[in-house]
Formats: structure tokens, C-alpha cells, sequence
């Protein structure tokens, strides 16, 4: 059986390999700018939650061998050099600098390199995500009987790396059926079809679809069981697919107006459609696998994320654990809920996570933590902005 997957493999390397000469990234996403060009670098959190962020990557940069090298445009530092970069900058952020003190450190200590967005003047796009909550039960019934499923035993990644260095980060997600390696199940075979029942372990059941759903756009979330426990899931694996966007969908069809879209938006329109719900949610046949975890949310590091101090960014574009700064803007609500305006977000953020919507240089997407304000940002927030990153001086 693995001499005929190994076959299968050879052949699709083929196959990516004409494919791949034709698409190339953008030769330096990141490029070094100079101290004139400098944002302000205020931080709208005050310092807050900062330390704990970079600490987490530290974790991070700890676990991996000292000389692993991280780009930033044209230049690379290795993971030791991150780390002491890191450390430096949250040595004196825990002085609580003035704004001045602030950009004389950075302009004295750190290289700045700005991304070059998704239009190569630095224009980058911005959005939000946050932990839901959902209700659910170790036990199948009429009122849980959606299944939040383990990674199956039958799913298989393969890094092509293995094969040859011209496939540097690439892997390719399957199952092997007889003698053939097949793309796994879509969303539509594993919700309908029930294709998983004897492949992947159910470990805990919901009673919503579309909370299901969103908790796999998310990512992590926590379940409050029917028998009054609390518990952690996080993302495990996913089935190889690409993600499809359904609120880009409905507006292509003309059911949300672009102007209006949001995630509230779309939960209102599937509440209000019933009958095109299984349709919708099939557009996207992306699926997610989980594990439960005695704490959470985690990033794509392994290491806890921090609320309004994590990002998702693409790790084949920008240099993961480092340190960003953005600017952009965050929502202002009243008591009720509703959003007043939106103003200045400009904060020092790590990068921590990454997610299949997340691509090339022009995307970020902030983690608001959990609550009602989080899904609120969460849910609204599609703004542009500026997008920054920090190295310490060699």
C-alpha cells in the first residue's frame, strides 16, 4: 500500500510542479522602511496583555531549534536573535514608556519592515475573530445531535517537502481508497451522507448547525455541556479542502448587500431561511477537526492566544512568534450591543495564528477573545489598515 501511495504522490508532485511555475508570491512581501516613514506606534491597549503575548511567543521560539531562520522581506534572523528581540522590547514596554520615549527606542534598537499589502502600497485588510460559546452534551439525542468530530483515522497529510525542496512548505491532505490517494471527504459527504461515522470519533455533540459551523470558521470555542461542565476545543486538523467564503455567496447572489454584511448578518439570513441552509453551508466544503484541551484558545503555535494582542496572518508570507504593530479600526458600542463608530485601533500584536482564509500579504485577522463586545468586533470588523513588523538591530 505505501509503494502505491508513494506512487500516486510522485505523480501529483508532477502535476503541482507545472502548477506552481506559473503562480509566484510576490518576491519581498515585507519590505525595511526608514524612520521618517514610521507610524506613530501608540498603543491603544496601554501595554496591556502585551508581556503575556510576547511570552507565548518565546514559548514558541524555545520549542524549535536556535537557528531556524525567519524572513523578514530580503533579510532573515534566526529564532535565537527573535527571541532576544522579543525580550528587549518587552524588557521596556514594562516601563510603561510615554509615546516619545516609545519611538526613540524603536528608532535606536529595532529594524521596521512594512507589509506590502494586497495592492503593493501597503494596503491591508483586516478582520476578526473571536472564541464562541455553544451548548452541547457528551451524548447524542433529538436536541444534540451534532457531532464536533476528532481528527479520523483514515486522514492523511503528506509534506511534500519530503519529496523535494522545490515544495518547501507544501503538504496535501487525503485518503487512500484501494490504490488510489483521494482528496478526503467534503463537508457535504461528512454532514450528510454521514460518511464519518465509523472513521472519526464524536467528541461532544451540539445543538446547533450553523454554531457548528462558525465554530469551525473560528477555529477554538468553548462547549457548556448539559451536565454543567465547561470544556475546551480547539483546532486539530482539517480536511485538505479550501475555504469558501458563503457570505461572499449571498452577496453574489444578491441576498446580502456587501454594504451590510457581517457575521451577525449572515446568522440572521440563515435563521430566516431554513430550507437553504445545508445549501449555503455546503458552498464552503472546507471541514475542521477539533481536540479538547484543559485550557485554551491556541494558536497555530501551540501557545495560548491573548485577547487584542494575537493575530492570524499567512505563515508562508510573514515570519510566525514575531512582533507587529497595526493600524486600524475597532467598533464602539453602547450598553445595548450597537455599534456607535468605529475608531482608532493601533496596538503592538503578535503573530501567533493563521487561518484558510488568511492569504498573501494584504490579510490580517485580530482575535477579540470571547464575550459579547469580541463577537461584536469579531462579526463587524472588515477594515483596512497598515500592517508592521519588528526586529531588534543586529
Amino acid at each position: 500500500m505505501k509503494k502505491y501511495a508513494f506512487i500516486i504522490v510522485s505523480v501529483l508532485l508532477l502535476i503541482m510542479g507545472g502548477c506552481a511555475a506559473k503562480k509566484q508570491p510576490p518576491l519581498f512581501p515585507l519590505m525595511q522602511i526608514q524612520p521618517a516613514e514610521y507610524p506613530g506606534f501608540g498603543d491603544d491597549m496601554a501595554y496591556d496583555g502585551l508581556g503575556h503575548s510576547i511570552s507565548q511567543s518565546i514559548k514558541y521560539l524555545r520549542r524549535i531549534p536556535a537557528d531556524r531562520t525567519f524572513e523578514f522581506g530580503e533579510d532573515s534572523f534566526d529564532a535565537a536573535h527573535i527571541i532576544r528581540s522579543l525580550e528587549h522590547f518587552m524588557d521596556f514596554t514594562d516601563t510603561r514608556p510615554s509615546s516619545r520615549e516609545l519611538k526613540e527606542f524603536i528608532e535606536h534598537n529595532y529594524f521596521v519592515y512594512k507589509s506590502s499589502g494586497s495592492d503593493g502600497e501597503g494596503r491591508v485588510l483586516f478582520t476578526g475573530y473571536y472564541e464562541p460559546l455553544l451548548q452541547g452534551s457528551f451524548y447524542e439525542s433529538d436536541e444534540y445531535r451534532f457531532p464536533v468530530y476528532a481528527r479520523p483515522d483514515d486522514l492523511m497529510t503528506i509534506d511534500l517537502s519530503s519529496f523535494s525542496s522545490e515544495f518547501k512548505g507544501k503538504k496535501i491532505t487525503g485518503r487512500l481508497a484501494g490504490q488510489a490517494f483521494l482528496p478526503y471527504h467534503d463537508r457535504r459527504e461528512i454532514e450528510q451522507e454521514k460518511v464519518l461515522q465509523d472513521k472519526a470519533e464524536a467528541l461532544v455533540w451540539v445543538n446547533d448547525q450553523v454554531d457548528l459551523f462558525f465554530l469551525q470558521i473560528q477555529g477554538s470555542g468553548k462547549i457548556s455541556l448539559d451536565s454543567g461542565e465547561l470544556i475546551n476545543v480547539h483546532y486539530h486538523s482539517q480536511n485538505g479542502h479550501p475555504y469558501r467564503s458563503i457570505g461572499k455567496l449571498l452577496i453574489e447572489e444578491g441576498k446580502i448587500l456587501k454594504k451590510e454584511m457581517s457575521m451577525q448578518k449572515l446568522r440572521e439570513y440563515l435563521g430566516n431561511h431554513p430550507q437553504e441552509v445545508e445549501a449555503i453551508l455546503n458552498h464552503n466544503p472546507s471541514y475542521v477537526f477539533f481536540s479538547i484541551e484543559e485550557k485554551g484558545p491556541f494558536g497555530a503555535l501551540n501557545v495560548m492566544l491573548t485577547p487584542g494582542r494575537s493575530i492570524a496572518v499567512d505563515k508562508r508570507v510573514f515570519p510566525m512568534a514575531a512582533l507587529a504593530f497595526i493600524e486600524t479600526l475597532k467598533p464602539l458600542t453602547d450598553g445595548t450591543g450597537q455599534i456607535l463608530n468605529w475608531t482608532d485601533c493601533t496596538r503592538f500584536v503578535l503573530n501567533q495564528d493563521t487561518g484558510g482564509a488568511i492569504r498573501g500579504p494584504g490579510r490580517a485577522d485580530l482575535f477579540w477573545g470571547s464575550g459579547d463586545y469580541a463577537e461584536i468586533a469579531a462579526g463587524h470588523m472588515q477594515h483596512p489598515g497598515s500592517l508592521y513588523l519588528l526586529v531588534l538591530k543586529q
